[in-house]
């Protein structure tokens, strides 16, 4: 016992446990064995975590999986008109593909509904893929406490179609819907308050397109004598260069059609004789 106890506790601590054993006779040793049970289990556990090489990848959970294709398929059996798909991603995740015009009657129906009670709208989400008709896909994220479930919601429209505001229905998609409007342009319908939230007042475009350029369009300064910040047209102070990826000397075309002549050096002539004539030419 003393040898375990040596591993585990410090000389202190073995001291003293020691001393009341022998002090309290039979229940003192006993406290001793349970504590260093408790100790050689912690330590163990450690041990394990300490070597543990495996990836922190969520295992697939088949029974979990099933429910949430039943779920799915209920949800478009009672909405055919706005689910389009359902479908289980690989991460064990719901999500419905719906139309644009079902955003409200979907949202109202798994946030009222018993088996779903999706209360919290976790987040709002843009994509832009320019090469589609419908360039914009909309994400939303719903969250069920009650049955600790997320669900994805996904619909798409363009530049011009715009899309039913959700606030009627979760009021936390006040400020998701005004980010995506000021991000990407797309505009929803019966928003309480659509203007821009994380750009400046007059801002033009949308940071958030794939055709926005990176550099953007107007730059911000401190103007001594108006005293205040004002936005100028960008200038850029070096001009675009194009880059070739064959050789970083075919950039200077003093370098590129130069020919390189060479001499043989014939097995009498030495090194300094060869390097005194290339000075001379």
């Amino acid at each position: 016992m003393a040898v375990a106890a040596g591993r585990i506790l410090s000389n202190h601590l073995l001291k003293n446990s020691l001393r009341n054993c022998v002090a309290s006779g039979l229940p003192g040793l006993t406290k001793v064995c349970n504590q260093l049970k408790t100790i050689n289990v912690h330590n163990s556990r450690c041990e394990q975590l300490r070597y543990e090489t495996t990836t922190t990848v969520r295992e697939a959970v088949p029974q979990a999986n099933a429910q949430l294709e039943e779920y799915g398929k209920m949800c478009a059996e009672v909405l055919p008109k706005y689910i389009q798909r359902a479908e289980v991603t690989q991460f064990g995740e719901l999500e419905l593909l719906i139309h644009p015009s079902g955003v409200i009657p979907v949202a109202t129906f798994l946030k009222d509904h018993h088996n779903g009670q999706f209360l919290n709208l976790s987040d709002i989400a843009g994509i832009d893929i320019p090469a589609k008709t419908n360039r914009f896909e909309i994400v939303y994220n719903l969250l069920s406490l009650r049955y600790n479930a997320r669900i994805r919601l996904r619909t798409y429209t363009d530049e011009l179609s715009p899309i039913d505001s959700l606030c009627s229905v979760f009021i936390a998609a006040n400020w998701y819907e005004r980010e995506i409007w000021d991000m990407y342009g797309v505009y929803f319908s019966n928003h309480p308050d659509l203007r821009r939230i994380l750009t400046d007042y007059g801002f033009e475009g949308h940071p958030q397109r794939k055709d926005f350029p990176l550099s953007g369009y107007v730059e911000m300064r401190y103007d001594e004598d108006v005293k205040r910040v004002v936005a100028e047209p960008l200038e850029l102070a070096q001009e675009f260069r194009k880059f070739e990826l064959g050789s970083e000397w075919e950039q200077f075309p003093a370098h590129r059609n130069r020919e390189v002549k060479v001499r043989q050096v014939s097995p009498g002539e030495s090194f300094k004789q060869v390097a005194k004539e290339g000075e001379d030419k």
